[in-house]
């Protein structure tokens, strides 16, 4: 209830003070923004001005107005991502129905306001941990987690655990009491009640105020240890694992102790923004540059075999999240084979596709992607979902591309690794999450945008 009267409060307030005629007059002598001139809107027009901008901006931080416990950096640019959006729809409003369209500068002004007040109000209130450790443990192995609650010194609150089917056969299922050395039976998990299942994680984290979590699965490879990964990561939870089960990829170094921290965001706060800054930066800068060539391209493919322009298909992203990938179209419509095949040795491929492929052309509609936060510039490619299975029969380790975002190019790609040498493949993506960095981002895009520039001049030339 605080966040909504106090974003009800701010937009009401930031509608009244951008209608300032001192505010406005000011606004009117900034180069491009101010023009045309600013006109102030009299009090019957105010208060509808005041109302409809404040169903719009209601509407659009919905989402911030359930109490979680987010990172500062993550509540800033939700919200400036909601203000923005609550923006582009006051404008559409504007646009298809006059009586509710708000100035231009009033609209600006207010965007202005919002931007900067909210953020600092959704930080002031956003759901802070507890002073004291508040600890649960996720898992589906028995074992794994009994060595957790021996070495660990963290009030425990109690466990997570997905079905039983989960739990190996021979192993007792989770909370079951099993028998020491010395024949007595022992019962440490059914000392600690049941929060639920995997489904209910989100629950459990706001409902418990969850701070810590201890993760104990049998297998680190499936999807429920990695859609743990990702509700820890979004609530700002603390991630702990046995230093026995843990895997070097993902664990903090740390001196002595059995128990190691996760590292679910391996940059610095300013790494991040940096990195998504130049995300934005370099998306928005492509699409404005290859605006003419996105033409012509589409233009060519019509002529072509008169198909669809854009491929669609399902990726997997981070922690086994999935999304849409769009790129443009370079093969006949057709059935999809999930074996992965060298361009040559695929004759669906039509005559513009072989130049989009060869020229990197085909992968212009995945700065879209990138663009929106699915992607980034850099990180592991991301394959199709229904070919990750052949490719983890043929790479051991393979979910562990999973722990970054994807990137439309990264380490593997620099050095001609495709998903038709997986181990290969995967050997330069685990080099990259090792070591990635704002700086060896940078150092892979140059070498990338010379490599599009001499396959281009080529696949061009030999035409």
């Amino acid at each position: 209830m605080t966040s909504v009267v106090g974003t009800a409060a701010l937009t009401v307030l930031a509608v009244w003070v951008a209608n300032l005629s001192t505010v406005q007059t000011a606004f009117a002598r900034v180069p491009y923004l101010g023009r045309p001139a600013p006109a102030t809107l009299a009090n019957g027009d105010l208060v509808g001005a005041v109302s409809t901008a404040l169903v719009v901006v209601l509407a659009a931080m919905w989402p911030l107005f359930k109490p979680r416990p987010r990172r500062i950096l993550d509540t800033i640019l939700l919200t400036h991502k909601r203000v923005l959006l609550a923006m582009v729809g006051l404008a559409a409003l504007g646009y298809y129905d006059y009586s509710y369209a708000l100035p231009r500068s009033t609209l600006l002004l207010m965007t202005a306001a919002l931007v900067a007040a909210l953020s600092a109000w959704m930080v002031a209130i956003r759901r802070r941990p507890s002073l004291q450790t508040r600890a649960v443990i996720i898992g589906d192995d028995p074992e794994a987690m009994e060595d957790l609650l021996g070495s660990t010194d963290a009030p425990v609150l109690g466990y997570v655990s997905p079905p039983s089917s989960y739990v190996a056969d021979e192993q007792r299922a989770v909370g079951a009491p099993t028998m020491s050395d010395g024949g007595a039976v022992t019962h440490r998990l059914d000392e600690l009640p049941n929060l639920g299942g995997l489904s209910r994680l989100d629950e459990v984290f706001v409902k418990h105020d969850i701070d810590t979590a201890l993760l104990a699965f049998a297998e680190t490879d499936r999807a429920e240890f990695f859609g743990t990964l990702d509700e820890c990561y979004e609530h700002g939870v603390t991630t702990l694992v046995h230093r026995d089960h843990a895997d070097d990829i993902l664990t903090k170094s740390t001196a002595g102790g059995d128990i190691v921290e996760v590292n679910l965001e391996p940059w610095d706060w300013q790494d991040y923004v940096a990195k998504r800054v130049f995300d934005v930066a370099f998306s928005l800068s492509g699409l404005l540059v290859l605006t003419p060539l996105i033409a012509l391209i589409a233009v060519a493919i019509e002529l072509d075999d008169r198909g669809p322009l854009l491929y669609s298909q399902e990726r997997t992203a981070e922690f086994g999240d999935t999304f849409t990938v769009y790129k443009f179209r370079t093969m006949a419509v057709g059935d999809e084979d999930t074996t992965p095949t060298e361009d040559g040795e695929n004759d669906r491929i039509t005559r513009v596709g072989r130049v989009l492929r060869k020229t990197h052309f085909d992968e212009i509609p995945q700065l879209f992607a990138i663009l929106t936060g699915k992607m980034s510039v850099v990180g592991p490619r991301a394959a199709w979902t229904d070919e990750e299975t052949v490719l983890e029969n043929e790479a051991e380790s393979w979910r562990k591309r999973w722990f970054v975002k994807p990137g439309l190019t990264g380490l593997a790609q620099i050095n001609d690794a495709s998903s038709t040498k997986p181990k290969e493949k995967l050997r330069y993506d685990i080099a990259y999450i090792r070591h990635q960095s704002f700086w060896f981002d940078l150092k892979i895009v140059i070498r990338q945008i010379w490599k599009v520039l001499e396959d281009a001049s080529k696949a061009l030339t030999n035409q």
